[in-house]
C-alpha cells in the first residue's frame, strides 16, 4: 500500500532521514520506535505531503484510503461528537441535522423531512451511527455526550471523538501518532482490543511499551537516520536489536584482534629484506578487508542513583470521613484513605473518577471540605503534576535550575539525570524560558528526582517522555525507599513499580493488595463470569476458517504464541504471589510493632492514643486476613499454572 524509497530530511545541519526506505502492506501492524527528535513525526508528515523531502520518494498503491491521527491537536468545527465520527460525507452530516431537529423547513435541495429518512436510510446512516455509537463508547463517551458540540470538549477528548471518526472509516492504511496520550485505561484496553481485529495496514508512534507489545507484530526503528525493521513486538526487537549489537560487538572485537596481529607482523619484519615481501603482503590483507564498523549506540538509559529520603513514621497519610465536590458534581462523601511507609500505590479508574482529585487532596492542592486530612511523623510530601512548571525559573539554564533541587549534586551527576530525560550536550544551557511544555515538564521530574521527599504523589509522570526516558524514570522509582502514590494510563510503569492498586470509580475506592497483574486478574475473572451466560457454547477455533480446520503453519504459530502465552501468564501469577506475600509481611510487622505499643501500660494515660492505636490493630487484622485469602487464590492460580505450562 504505501512504499519508501531513499527518503532524504534535514533542517539545516541536522539530518533527520538519509536514503530511508520502508515498504507497508496491507495488514501489517508496524510499530515506529525511535528517540525523541529522531523524526518519526517528520516521516509521517512527509507521507501525508504535509512537508517535502529533500530526496526519495513517496508511493502509495491506487485507491489507498488514508487515515491519520496528529499527536497534539486536530481541526474542529461547529459539529457534534456524532456528526464529527460519521463525518463521511457532508450530506450524511446535514441530512442527520435535519432529522434529528425533525424541522418540517425544507433544505436547500428541497427535501422533507420525509425525503430525509428516506435518503440517510439509503446512505446506510443509521448503520454508521450505530457503529460510531459503539466506538465512542469503547473510547470513554457517554450517551450524553454524543449530541454535545466537539468545540465544547477539552483538547483530550477532542483528540478522541477524532479517533473515533477514523475507527468508523476504517481506511486502509490507519497513521496514529502517540494515540494513547489522551486515553485512560478501560478506552487503553478497549482501543488494543479494536485495533487488534483491524484488517487494514497500521503506521504507529507510541512511547507505551505495553501498548506496541499487544498491538504490532513488527518495529521500525528510526535512528541514525535509517529505518530498520524487525519482527515481533517491542520486547522481541529489544532481544533482537541487543543481540545484534552483541554480534557486531563480538565481529568488530574479532576484526580488530587480526588487524593487530598483522600490524604487529608488519611493524616487526617492514626493515628486513627477508620479511619485506611478507609484510607488504600482510599489509595489503588488511586494506582489502571489509571492515567492520564500530558499534556505535546511543545512550538509552544510563545507571544512576540520587540520595534516598528520611525515613518517615509507619503511618504516612490519612484521609477520613472526606467529603469533596465541585458545585453540584459530589466527586467523593464518607472517603477513607490510608497510606504506610513504602507502599507503592497505582490509582487506575475511567477518566473523571476522580484520581486526580484524590492526588490533589492528599497533596493538600485541594482544600479539605469535609473530613480529616492527616499527615505521618516526619512527612514530606512531594506533588508531580503538569502544573508543577510555574516553579521553575524561566532565566536560568536547564543545568542550574536542576542545581535548585535543594540537594548537593555534583555537576556529573545532574547532568547524568537530564541526560536519561532527552537533556543533552548543549542542551543543558537552554534558559527556561524557551523550553517546550514537554521540556518543562521533564524538567521539572528531573529536580524531584534530584531531591526526592519521603512520600511522592504523581499525576500521569511519563507524559512527553519517550520509551527511553520511561525506563529511566521506572529505574529511578525502582530504587526510591520512600512511599509512592500515582496515576498512570502507562501500563508498563503500573506493572513495573505498583503493588497495590486502587481502583477509583463512582466515588469509591476498590483495593487489590497485589500488582496490576493481579488486579486485571481477578477483574477479568469477574467480567468472565458475568458473560459466561450470554457465551455461544462452541465455536470454531480462534484463527481457523470455516471448517476450523488450521494449516500446519497456522498451527505452528498458534503453538508458539500458546507456550508464550503460558510462560508470561507464570510470570504474572508469580509476581502476584511475590507482591502479596510483601505485604503479609508488611502487615504482620506492623501488628507485632503494635503489640508490643500496646502491651506497654504507659500507653493507656492518654485514652484517645490508646483507642486509635486499637482502632489501627483491629483494621490490619482486618487488612491481614484479606491479604491472606487473596495470597491462598494466587497461589493456587500460580501452581495451576505451572502445571497447564509444563
Amino acid at each position: 500500500m504505501l512504499t519508501i524509497t531513499d527518503l532524504s530530511k534535514s533542517y539545516g545541519p541536522k539530518v533527520l532521514l538519509a536514503d530511508a526506505s520502508l515498504q507497508v502492506n496491507r495488514g501489517d501492524r508496524i510499530g515506529l520506535v525511535g528517540p525523541n527528535g529522531a523524526g518519526k513525526s517528520t516521516l509521517l508528515r512527509i507521507v501525508l505531503e504535509q512537508i517535502e523531502p529533500d530526496a526519495g520518494i513517496v508511493r502509495f498503491q491506487k485507491g489507498t484510503l488514508l487515515g491519520y491521527l496528529p499527536q497534539e491537536s486536530a481541526d474542529v468545527g461547529d459539529e457534534t461528537v456524532l456528526e464529527l465520527a460519521t463525518a463521511i460525507t457532508e450530506e450524511l452530516k446535514l441530512l442527520r441535522r435535519i432529522i434529528v431537529a425533525e424541522s418540517e423547513v425544507p433544505d436547500a435541495h428541497g427535501l422533507s423531512i420525509e425525503n430525509c429518512y428516506q435518503r440517510f436510510d439509503e446512505l446506510d446512516g443509521y448503520r454508521l451511527e450505530a457503529k460510531a455509537g459503539k466506538i465512542l463508547g469503547g473510547l470513554g463517551f457517554k450517551e450524553r455526550d454524543l449530541n454535545r458540540p466537539v468545540a465544547e470538549l477539552s483538547g483530550g477528548w477532542i483528540m478522541r471523538a477524532h479517533l473515533a471518526r477514523l475507527l468508523v472509516q476504517e481506511p486502509d492504511l490507519l497513521m496514529l501518532d502517540e494515540p494513547t496520550n489522551h486515553l485512560d485505561l478501560p478506552s487503553l484496553r478497549w482501543l488494543q482490543s479494536h485495533l487488534s481485529r483491524f484488517s487494514g495496514g497500521l503506521l504507529l508512534i507510541s512511547h507505551d511499551r505495553e501498548f506496541l507489545n499487544t498491538v504490532v507484530d513488527s518495529i521500525v526503528d528510526l535512528e541514525r537516520r535509517e529505518l530498520k525493521r524487525y519482527r515481533g513486538n517491542f520486547d522481541s526487537f529489544l532481544d533482537q536489536k541487543a543481540a545484534e549489537e552483541a554480534q557486531v560487538l563480538a565481529a568488530y572485537s574479532n576484526q580488530q584482534k587480526e588487524i593487530d596481529r598483522l600490524m604487529s607482523f608488519v611493524n616487526r619484519f617492514r626493515a628486513k629484506n627477508t620479511k619485506a615481501r611478507q609484510a607488504q603482503s600482510k599489509l595489503k590483507q588488511i586494506e582489502r578487508m571489509d571492515k567492520v564498523q564500530a558499534p556505535v549506540r546511543e545512550e538509552r538509559s544510563i545507571q544512576f542513583t540520587f540520595p534516598q529520603p528520611a525515613r518517615s513514621g509507619q503511618r504516612v497519610i490519612r484521609l477520613q470521613d472526606v467529603a469533596h465536590a465541585y458545585g453540584t458534581l459530589e466527586v467523593y462523601r464518607h472517603l477513607d484513605f490510608e497510606v504506610e511507609r513504602g507502599q507503592r500505590i497505582g490509582l487506575v479508574g475511567p477518566n473523571g473518577a476522580g484520581k486526580t482529585t484524590l492526588l490533589k487532596l492528599l497533596a493538600g492542592v485541594e482544600a479539605i471540605q469535609k473530613g480529616e486530612r492527616s499527615l505521618g511523623h516526619n512527612v514530606e510530601l512531594g506533588y508531580f503534576s503538569q502544573h508543577r512548571v510555574e516553579n521553575l525559573d524561566p532565566n536560568r539554564s536547564v543545568l542550574s535550575e536542576a542545581f535548585r533541587s535543594g540537594s548537593a549534586v555534583t555537576e556529573t551527576h545532574a547532568r547524568d539525570v537530564l541526560g536519561c530525560f532527552m537533556f543533552r550536550g548543549d542542551d543543558v544551557f537552554k534558559t527556561v524560558k524557551v523550553l517546550s511544555g514537554g521540556e518543562k515538564s521533564r524538567l521539572a521530574l528531573v529536580k524531584l528526582l534530584l531531591d526526592p521527599p519521603n512520600l511522592l504523589v504523581m499525576d500521569e509522570p511519563t507524559t512527553h517522555l519517550d520509551i527511553d526516558s520511561v525506563e529511566a524514570l521506572v529505574f529511578a522509582l525502582q530504587q526510591f525507599e520512600g512511599t509512592l502514590i500515582f496515576v498512570s494510563h502507562d501500563i508498563h510503569l503500573l506493572r513495573s513499580l505498583a503493588e497495590h492498586i486502587v481502583h477509583v470509580e463512582d466515588g469509591t475506592l476498590a483495593h487489590y493488595f497485589g500488582g496490576y497483574d493481579y488486579y486485571r486478574d481477578r477483574v477479568e475473572a469477574l467480567e468472565k463470569e458475568e458473560e459466561s451466560a450470554a457465551l455461544p457454547l462452541s465455536s470454531p477455533p480462534p484463527g481457523s476458517g470455516a471448517s476450523g480446520v488450521k494449516t500446519s503453519k497456522e498451527r505452528r504459530r498458534s503453538e508458539a504464541i500458546e507456550r508464550q502465552k503460558k510462560s508470561r501468564q507464570v510470570q504474572v501469577r508469580k509476581a502476584a504471589v511475590e507482591g502479596l506475600e510483601r505485604r503479609v509481611i508488611e502487615l504482620e510487622n506492623r501488628l507485632e510493632e503494635l503489640a508490643g505499643i500496646l502491651s506497654d501500660r504507659a500507653v493507656y494515660r492518654d485514652p484517645e492514643q490508646a483507642r486509635t492505636l486499637r482502632k489501627e490493630e483491629t483494621e490490619k487484622k482486618e487488612a491481614l486476613g484479606q491479604v491472606t485469602r487473596d495470597w491462598e487464590v494466587a497461589v493456587e492460580a500460580y501452581t495451576k499454572t505451572v502445571e497447564d505450562a509444563g
